[in-house]
């Protein structure tokens, strides 16, 4: 093909300028048509071709590695990536029908120096929310001080009253976060969310990079790749520092609602990495303000909880009464000190979509910093002149539900009709609290396989974070999801989305331990297959949890004489 022969210069800052030996889209059929200026938003940044057609710096040895790929080797190739996963029951529903989750077999690649900066700006805004989320909860001084109105806070559905004064023994209540990024037009990294309650997909991250190394080890061999594997460890090492100090050899448990959840192989790979119990709420239960397991060896006391449930069905004596996935008296006992319950409950006002637009104002009032990663755009309904801004150029803007998740409820005005416009207006006046509104970003674009080509489609990132209350540690990468469909800039799994194996290139080189070449990390580890359940790497945790209690209910009624003491450990993946 003709490359592209605009002359404008988006490389991200840092990025060197391209020798006159770059390689051009037109080299191999596979890119063909890549860059036409017809294709779906034309101005979105492609990370691995210049405008020009020459290839970025970061991608160069990737691109010279695939480029004389045939077609029929890269659909031979994609197939065992589907059969990899399919093997080990990493599946995902999607309109009724039970398929792989769709991993790209081309990597998304990140420069060091790129990764530096992204990791220092995620270590920063993980710092401000803790800051935030200490102070909320006690004595809420940024709020005397006038740098957020109070009605934010109380306005807040996630705001949680009964964790007023609930101070984790080493004062960390963000063990992990997950902050969703997204790559503008003109290739600047913008914070799109916060994730602090139940962050979900790493386990994604840790798969994809292990069946890509036994897929394409070849492609290994051409990179210094920084290693994903030792993301168990780093969390472990975060819950065991959480339990209190006079615990000298911490238990903890992993919590799930059970096996009918989306993100139940999550839930049972990391149990299973960390060396843990894998436990439902039935299996514990508290007397005297502690929490104990039920356990075939009989009662064991529970020091750290990494739950994966919603705070309303935590605790049914705090939150909601009929809940069955939780354990009765667990607040108590974390408030007597006996229990640490990781992430903690009430983080959802620090990751509300409306909280989130003052993080900048949290950063330079907690850490006295200057934000490193931006923001993306937002116009916030509640304040008059905003909202009159919003509901002027709506068509022009993209608007979400302040307590929306997984790409629902989210209107892309540019693509609206009147009648859904004119609804839109009508909501936002109805609600001013639950709505923002962003401009259209035009996510980045990386290659990926759509048939016997290699087209461009959209990405976002989610870094996780793992703080455990000395340093925060950023896992080397992160989820990298796309949006298969064309010209959709909705990533979500739950829209039709899929992932890519986020490469994060080493600073210098790597020993053979760093490559992950299929023998290390999980590969040992990981189970052979699992629930062939819908998982998704975006939650919605509601939606989930009702279906979940909705189920647990039926089973309590069915098993309703079944003695307790049949309640076994639950270790194994699958089970």
């Amino acid at each position: 093909m003709t490359p592209v022969s605009r002359a404008v210069d988006r490389r991200p800052a840092g990025e060197p300028a391209q020798d006159d030996g770059a390689a051009a889209v037109g080299g191999s059929a596979l890119f063909d048509g890549y860059l036409e200026p017809d294709r779906p938003n034309p101005d979105a940044f492609d990370e691995m071709f210049n405008v020009d057609g020459s290839v970025r710096a970061p991608y160069r040895h990737l691109h010279d590695a695939i480029a004389p790929t045939a077609a029929a080797d890269l659909a031979a190739r994609s197939e065992a990536l589907d059969r990899a996963y399919m093997d080990q029951g990493i599946t995902f529903s999607l309109s009724g029908k039970e398929r792989p989750f769709p991993l790209d077999i081309v990597p998304r690649v990140i420069s060091a120096s790129e990764w530096s900066r992204l990791q220092r700006g995620i270590v920063q805004r993980v710092k401000a929310l803790e800051a935030f989320l200490a102070d909320v909860y006690n004595d809420a001084q940024i709020v005397r001080d006038g740098v957020l109105p109070r009605r934010l806070i109380t306005s807040c559905e996630h705001f949680k009253r009964a964790a007023h004064l609930l101070n984790p023994p080493n004062g960390v209540r963000i063990h992990v976060a997950g902050i969703d990024l997204v790559r503008d037009q003109e290739g600047t990294f913008r914070v799109l969310e916060d994730n602090l309650r139940n962050p979900s997909g790493v386990s994604y991250v840790m798969e994809n990079r292990r069946t890509m190394a036994r897929v394409f080890p070849d492609l290994f061999t051409r990179q210094r790749v920084r290693a994903v594997a030792d993301y168990s460890t780093h969390l472990l090492h975060a819950l065991r520092a959480a339990a209190a100090p006079n615990v000298a050899d911490p238990t903890v448990v992993v919590l799930t609602p059970g096996v009918y959840n989306s993100a139940y192989f999550e839930h049972s790979l990391l149990a299973r990495q960390m060396g843990v119990e894998l436990v439902e709420g039935r299996d514990l239960f508290c007397r005297d303000n502690v929490l104990y397991m039920r356990t075939t060896e009989g009662e064991q006391q529970v020091d750290v909880v990494y739950r994966r449930i919603d705070d309303d069905f935590l605790d049914p004596l705090q939150f909601t009464p009929t809940s069955v996935l939780g354990v009765a008296g667990v607040m108590n006992a974390a408030r007597a000190g006996n229990v640490v319950i990781a992430n903690a409950v009430g983080n959802g006002v620090g990751d509300d979509k409306l909280v989130y637009t003052y993080v900048p104002q949290m950063i330079r009032y907690y850490l006295d910093e200057k934000p490193v990663i931006p923001n993306v755009t937002t116009f916030r309904c509640w304040l008059d002149e905003e909202r009159g801004h919003v509901l002027d150029t709506l068509d022009e803007l993209v608007l979400k539900p302040v307590e929306g998740s997984g790409g629902y409820g989210i209107l892309f005005g540019p693509d609206a009709s009147a009648k859904e416009l004119q609804k839109a207006r009508r909501a936002i006046k109805d609600d001013p609290r639950g709505w923002i509104a962003q401009p259209v970003v035009q996510l980045s674009t990386v290659p990926t396989k759509v048939d016997d080509r290699l087209v461009p489609r959209h990405v976002d990132l989610r870094p996780f974070a793992v703080n455990d209350g000395e340093e925060v540690f950023v896992l080397p990468g992160g989820l990298t999801r796309v949006a298969l469909p064309k010209g959709s800039l909705v990533v979500n799994s739950s829209q039709g989305g899929g992932s890519k194996d986020t490469w994060v290139l080493a600073a210098s080189r790597s020993s053979e331990a760093e490559r992950e070449l299929g023998e290390r990390g999980i590969a040992a580890t990981a189970p052979a297959r699992g629930p062939a359940a819908e998982h998704g790497p975006e939650l919605t945790l509601g939606q989930q949890q009702q279906q979940q209690q909705q189920q647990q209910g039926r089973q309590v009624q069915q098993l309703g004489g079944m003695r307790q003491e049949q309640m076994l450990r639950r270790t194994e993946v699958g089970r």
